[in-house]
């Protein structure tokens, strides 16, 4: 074979494509990330794309020629299996690599929106046509029983419009901190951040979730908090047959991703990053088999042991500050450790 067809040959035959956001949210930096720790060269190119977020992405796993993988929300899957509307046995078409990181809920408001349920029959802005945060509000604000006059835009455009009085709200669902709000000027008298209830409705795909101070200075005063509600963040691929050359690109990103995973907790990689367990399992989904395979060896059970230690390391230190874990009884490290996965299980 001549070099430069051999040249061509492996450069797409180690070539895997991630469609992620827009610099909105956090599916871009999370697919920089990635791009950043493991692209070597002609031996692994991880290519990120701008996409529109979880359900076009969704549609662009499924559907779109060149697409390997994408970042969705774990609702997603159950809501598309649910309406049909990109095709029959979705479950059984759509795997995921790994768990990622949650998803909080900003709700940005006029002053004068005191509670969600001044939003009723008001212009709420769901972000763009074919983005996660769209389709999860849509399903939101169905469980809750509260119309609202839906309208789409990007999150500046959004902040303008709340100025003048055009829309009441806007939404973006995205890891914290998310760009778009960390750029609000401090003490804006133009709009605040609410926070979003958790009711038994909601209970079965979000999960509670907390804004801080420390994750929006400008906007959240310290000591402060907004409570507010959260959905999982997955790096989906499509369920490729064994030995086609799409699994084996895809298999070939999963093994690095899982050996190289503790370069990701190192700065300047997205913090959230440490959220992510990648041997978390995820209800409703199935996991690519190749990441399966991983899983089930001993070296990447040993990583997530590691993983596993330095989580509940974490724990002690937030739950028992005045207590050292050096000296701590075996009776109460195990009674700790207890509480340590009931609380993972709510983190998770």
């Amino acid at each position: 074979m001549p070099q430069r067809d051999q040249f061509v040959e492996e450069l797409n035959a180690n070539t895997v494509t991630i469609v992620s956001g827009n610099p909105n949210g956090t599916y871009l930096f999370m697919a920089y990330d990635m791009s950043a720790v493991l692209d070597d060269g002609n031996k692994l190119r991880v290519l990120p794309v701008l996409g529109k977020g979880g359900g076009q992405n969704t549609k662009d796993i499924l559907y779109l020629r060149g697409v390997d993988m994408g970042i969705t929300q774990s609702n997603i899957l159950r809501y598309y299996n649910k309406t049909g509307e990109v095709g029959k046995n979705i479950a059984n078409r759509l795997r995921y690599v790994t768990r990622l990181y949650n998803e909080e809920l900003h709700l940005l408001v006029a002053p004068n929106i005191n509670s969600v349920e001044d939003l009723r029959g008001k212009k709420v802005n769901f972000s763009d046509i074919g983005s996660g945060t769209q389709t999860s509000s849509q399903l939101i604000f169905e469980a809750l029983r509260i119309p609202i006059q839906e309208v789409n835009m990007g999150q500046a455009d959004a902040f303008e419009a709340i100025k003048k009085g055009e829309i009441a709200a806007t939404i973006l669902i995205a890891g914290k901190p998310t760009g778009a709000f960390a750029k609000i000027k401090p003490s804006s008298p133009d709009y605040k951040l609410l926070p979003f209830p958790y009711p038994a409705a909601l209970q079965d795909d979000y999960l509670p979730a907390t804004l801080t101070h420390e994750d929006y200075p400008n906007m959240i005063p310290e000591g402060q908090t907004v409570e507010t509600i959260a959905v999982g963040a997955v790096l989906a691929v499509f369920n490729w047959a064994p030995n086609t050359d799409r699994y084996k690109r895809v298999a070939k990103f999963t093994e690095a991703l899982f050996k190289n995973f503790d370069k990701f907790l190192e700065k300047p990689r997205h913090p959230k990053w440490k959220e992510v367990n990648l041997a978390a399992d995820l209800p409703g989904w199935q996991r690519f088999g190749a990441a399966q395979e991983l899983l089930d060896s001993s070296k990447v059970q040993t990583a997530s042991q590691t993983q596993l230690k330095q989580d509940f390391d974490r724990f002690l230190t937030n739950a028992t500050p005045n207590e050292s874990a050096a000296t701590m009884s075996d009776d109460r490290r195990d009674a700790l450790f207890r509480k340590f996965l009931e609380w993972q299980g709510t983190q998770r």
